[in-house]
């Protein structure tokens, strides 16, 4: 069990004495976004969302990530969207961090608090509706589904992270495990967003060193993580991208748990022609 605690960057600036260094790294191997930079000024607006801004995150680009972008979307009362996603061949996962959101998806309106998730696959016809008195903030994770000959199309699902059981690694005692809201077997997702739980003092005892991209939003506690050559302390907030083939580990710190919003691109071959 979890105590559920997810981080909302509030926005607003930094006072003008503030020191100018921070923790913002940004290296051909990975990327540290910490919290303190996600102000007012770095948001941005977008089509056909109304009293909405959002922290874009990570974005596909040369020398940086490749096969997702990922958002922090705020939408204050009132506010949302009816046409909320551009590229019909896009697929999406949505996780709620503060406040609530209507998710109309495929005809069907559910309500998601802070925890909930919502996988959205290519072609589908949604919007997002704040009908609350708060503003509420969500991820928003994007990727171009690659479809292949002989595997359906994944489909819709809602649910919640605090009705999921995270599954523990071998050996772990439960110091590190993940919550996976996907089937990792299920050949029609190609790409995984996950919760990884570590309990204070647990680790990731080697170099992890593999194909896949990944995107990390640290959702609570804190922990020293191991990126390439460096050691990087990260706390909730913070944001960090990870190259393909980047060497990675970490252990977790301070009394609480280490919990990580992790994407990741899954089940499809690497392409040979760009």
């Amino acid at each position: 069990m979890t105590n559920d605690k997810y981080f909302a960057p509030e926005g607003g600036l930094p006072s003008q004495n503030d020191m100018l260094t921070g923790q913002a790294i940004f290296t051909d191997a990975y990327a540290v976004i910490p919290k303190g930079v996600m102000t007012d000024i770095v948001t941005s607006n977008l089509p056909f969302w109304e009293k909405t801004r959002a922290w874009i995150i990570a974005r596909p680009m040369s020398g940086f990530a490749e096969t997702f972008a990922q958002y922090i979307v705020e939408v204050s009362p009132g506010g949302g969207s009816d046409q909320p996603e551009p590229d019909a061949d896009a697929e999406a996962v949505l996780f709620v961090v503060s406040g609530t959101i209507d998710l109309a998806l495929d005809g069907t309106t559910h309500n998601m608090e802070e925890g909930g998730y919502a996988f959205i696959p290519p072609q589908a016809e949604w919007s997002v509706k704040n009908t609350s008195g708060a503003a509420a903030t969500f991820h928003w994770i994007r990727k171009s589904y690659e479809a292949v000959d002989g595997i359906d199309d994944p489909e819709a699902f809602v649910t919640n992270d605090k009705n999921e059981t995270p599954v523990a690694m071998p050996d772990t005692n439960g110091a590190w495990a993940t919550t996976r809201f996907a089937d990792p077997d299920d050949m029609r997702h190609d790409m995984h967003v996950n919760i990884v739980t570590f309990k204070p003092g647990g680790i990731i005892p080697f170099m992890e060193t593999h194909v896949m991209e990944h995107g990390l939003y640290v959702l609570q506690g804190k922990a020293a993580y191991k990126l390439n050559n460096d050691w990087v302390e990260v706390e909730a907030g913070d944001f960090m991208w990870l190259r393909a083939f980047c060497p990675q580990a970490c252990y977790a710190a301070g009394t609480e748990d280490f919990r990580y919003l992790l994407y990741k691109d899954v089940n499809r071959h690497p392409k040979l022609k760009l």
